[in-house]
């Protein structure tokens, strides 16, 4: 073997070839950067030196000699360089989609890369380093390629699916996508094969990538997260459509829970002798919290219906409502304090007679628009129960919550020594007042009556509820108010 073959240019790549091999062996695996940046230059290194010898590594040659040495020599300096070069195109193309900033696509689109440039290297290899008839064998894997595809025809569907999901870019992980069969929920990790659908029931679907290129998709998520929730209401028409859009408006308002930006709308749907239909439609800060804000408004509306008398209309699938279609005449009038009591859960251990005593010492007062009930620091001695309308707490600056009908004022400070909000009438209000004297007086000669029903709201209480929703504002007001009770009763 010429000596002078060792201290060729084909000796120096292979020198540069096997320690850009190592030097990428040593950089760790979370300087994915360092590591692209190494691929490169010893790529650039050793195309450098192929330019100065005027190499051709994709031409088939054997330097003129049979020197076996020699020619292995010049096969594994090929070998590194395409090899070198394949690892190039896969840093380049890293390289691009971290600078694109596109997370979703990178795993999809480097897996396709990385499979394309290796298989094109080995063919080139084959073909250029040791001169292996590549028609024939593309011919020949052609055959193998078709039985293969024809076994794996529903893999590879699911696989394409996913390059022209990903390619589209119809969501992106993270977002909350709805199919057309039913399934809904955020985008947890997209594969080759399939995408994984985390669900509000907290369970995983795995959806098939060719069936979730089928199916009608709907993302959520996109321009933000706002969703719109919309719910039919009927009422009895015994009073003007617009009467009955005023006071679901107020329902709305009262929420605490729908966005406020938007604004909901309440929309009339359909006016006969039946029912005067009403949607309310509304928007939520993510479609995760529409269940609760959809049981929030069933319940304002049922209670501010409640309290302004109205009726809600029986179903259009019902047929015994037609002989019973309420008047005006029979349409029943405002809530009155006694049912207002009864519907409070904190005084459904009384006898009728004491609920009736209550409702006889409760004395009518209405506040105007943007009135103030009670300032912050007042101190409340009476129990006010609202009727009708919406009273906004403010705590300093802090939107404290909102009352609606069948709620008492005063949840935090009721007997205490001063009110820790401001009461304000966010609509007309209309409130039944009961003097603390008058409820002392009832409940002292019933005294179990009030320990009843500091057991039963401690139990409540203990039942989970999050901390800022309605029902724990509710159960905290209530504590203070029966603690507030035992200590008249033992005064």
């Amino acid at each position: 073997m010429p000596s002078s073959l060792y201290w060729s240019p084909i000796w120096q790549l292979i020198v540069v070839g096997v320690a850009g091999i190592v030097v990428w062996h040593l950089v760790p695996q979370y300087r994915a950067n360092t590591r692209m940046l190494a691929q490169l230059a010893f790529f650039g290194v050793m195309t450098a030196i192929l330019v100065s010898a005027d190499l051709v590594p994709f031409r088939y040659e054997d330097s003129g000699t049979t020197d076996t040495g020699a020619l292995l020599l010049i096969a594994a300096a090929k070998f590194l360089w395409w090899l070198h070069l394949a690892w190039a195109i896969i840093g380049v193309v890293r390289i691009y989609l971290v600078l694109e900033g596109k997370p979703r696509e990178a795993r999809l689109l480097q897996d396709l890369v990385v499979g394309i440039v290796y298989l094109g290297m080995a063919l080139s290899v084959l073909a250029f380093v040791f001169g292996a008839p590549i028609g024939t064998l593309i011919a020949t894997s052609g055959a193998v390629a078709i039985i293969v595809g024809l076994a794996l025809q529903n893999t590879l569907s699911d696989v394409f699916s996913g390059i022209a999901l990903t390619l589209g870019r119809p969501y992106a992980l993270g977002d909350w996508i709805l199919l057309n069969n039913g399934v809904q929920g955020r985008v947890v990790e997209s594969t080759w094969r399939s995408t994984n659908i985390l669900t509000p029931e907290s369970n995983v679907v795995v959806v098939p990538n060719s069936s979730l290129a089928k199916l009608e998709l709907t993302n959520v998520s996109r321009p933000d997260e706002h969703h719109r929730v919309s719910l039919s209401v009927r009422i009895a028409p015994t009073r003007l459509p617009s009467s009955v859009i005023a006071i679901m408006r107020d329902a709305l308002l009262n929420s605490g829970t729908i966005l406020t930006e938007p604004q909901p709308v309440v929309a009339l749907k359909a006016l006969d002798a039946v029912a005067i239909e009403v949607e309310l439609q509304f928007w939520v800060a993510a479609p995760s919290q529409g269940v609760l804000a959809k049981n929030e408004v069933f319940d304002l509306a049922y209670r501010h219906a409640k309290s302004m008398g109205l009726l809600f209309a029986a179903p259009l699938s019902s047929v015994s409502y037609l002989a019973h279609i309420p008047t005006d005449e029979t349409a029943p009038s405002p809530a009155t304090p006694l049912e207002l009591i009864r519907a409070i859960p904190a005084f459904e251990p009384l006898t009728a007679d004491e609920q009736r005593e209550f409702a006889d010492a409760a004395v009518s007062r209405e506040f105007r628009k943007g009135e103030a009930i009670a300032h912050q620091g007042d101190k409340v001695a009476s129990l006010m129960i609202v009727q009708r309308g919406v009273v906004a707490i403010s705590i300093g600056d802090r939107d404290g919550g909102r009352l609606a009908p069948g709620d008492y004022l005063g949840q935090t400070g009721l007997w205490a020594d001063a009110e820790p909000g401001t009461l304000k009438a966010l609509t007309d209000v209309a409130l039944y007042e009961i003097d603390e004297k008058v409820c002392a007086a009832i409940l002292a000669r019933r005294p179990i009556i009030a320990e009843k029903l500091a057991e039963i709201l401690a139990q409540r209480s203990q039942a989970g509820t999050p901390a800022d929703s309605p029902d724990h504002k509710q159960q905290r007001g209530a504590r203070v108010f029966l603690n507030a009770i035992q200590t008249i009763l033992r005064a």
